[in-house]
């Protein structure tokens, strides 16, 4: 007869529960009360499980989760990561007064709209799912990208080719490459007035489990609103985003992403 592991068994009931609340954050008190656990025992496990990649916690809240290699070993349908990002965009699009979406890649090199938070008040810059950007649309196609081998990079340029969109539209192969090296720096590209002179934009990555560009995040708003200004703050903003959703939809950044950032 297996000898009953106290500690084990409440990792099991901490992470049960978790799993009955996915994907939203599950609050320290619920674990504590209606587990019956102390508090400094369900924290110490809370940790150790963080540790292991099994728990994931919020950055700007309390509340846990169930962690990213977790995800993995048990699999996470599309519909619920679609689920995931849904909420994640809808928060940062109300903290922003900027729409706020998600895109896939397609064949033919373009981007298709699949997600889409937007305030409803007052004139802004609108995208509905299902609309499509073309290859070298600047943010999206940036960070997209920025994690590709040089030389993919430079294939997939030649084939789908560099648009002109603006006078301050990047088309130089070498003014490319600088730009995809700063995304790695920050996290997060920009575009301001290179897609639309009525526009500015960024936009983050969203990784999957191997570490590779899964979706993007980006935002728009008019020029007047999104400009040197404050496009770091909002990229920084649309990088929590993307981080959050790689996280609780089982996603892990390359090994040299965080490394990376700390460089800034």
């Amino acid at each position: 007869m297996a000898t009953n592991v106290p500690a084990v068994s409440a990792a099991i009931r901490i992470l049960e529960c978790l799993a009955q609340g996915w994907p939203e954050m599950v609050a320290p008190s619920t674990l504590v009360n209606e587990l019956k656990l102390n508090r400094s025992t369900c924290y110490n496990i809370l940790g150790v499980l963080e540790q292991a990649g099994w728990v994931t916690g919020r950055a700007n809240g309390p509340g846990w989760t169930l962690g990213p290699r977790l995800l993995v070993l048990t699999g996470v349908t599309d519909n619920i990561k679609n689920e995931i990002a849904q909420k994640e965009i809808e928060a940062l699009s109300a903290e922003l007064g900027f729409v706020v979406f998600v895109v896939d890649k397609e064949r033919g090199g373009r981007y298709r709209v699949v997600a889409v938070a937007e305030q409803t008040s007052g004139v802004r810059v609108t995208v509905s799912v299902g609309d499509s950007f073309p290859f070298s649309a600047p943010a999206i196609m940036q960070s997209f990208l920025a994690w590709t081998a040089k030389e993919e990079v430079e294939r997939q340029v030649q084939e789908y080719k560099l648009i002109p969109f603006t006078e301050k539209s990047v088309t130089e192969i070498d003014q490319l490459h600088e730009a995809f090296a700063r995304v790695r720096r920050r996290g997060y590209s920009e575009s301001i007035q290179q897609f639309n002179m009525a526009q500015g934009g960024v936009a983050a990555p969203i990784f999957d489990s191997a570490g590779r560009v899964r979706q993007v995040v980006c935002s728009l708003a008019f020029s007047s609103e999104l400009d040197s200004s404050n496009v770091c703050s909002v990229g920084e903003a649309i990088r929590r985003c993307a981080e959050t959703i790689t996280r609780r939809s089982g996603g892990t950044p390359p090994l040299d992403y965080e490394a990376s950032r700390e460089m800034i």
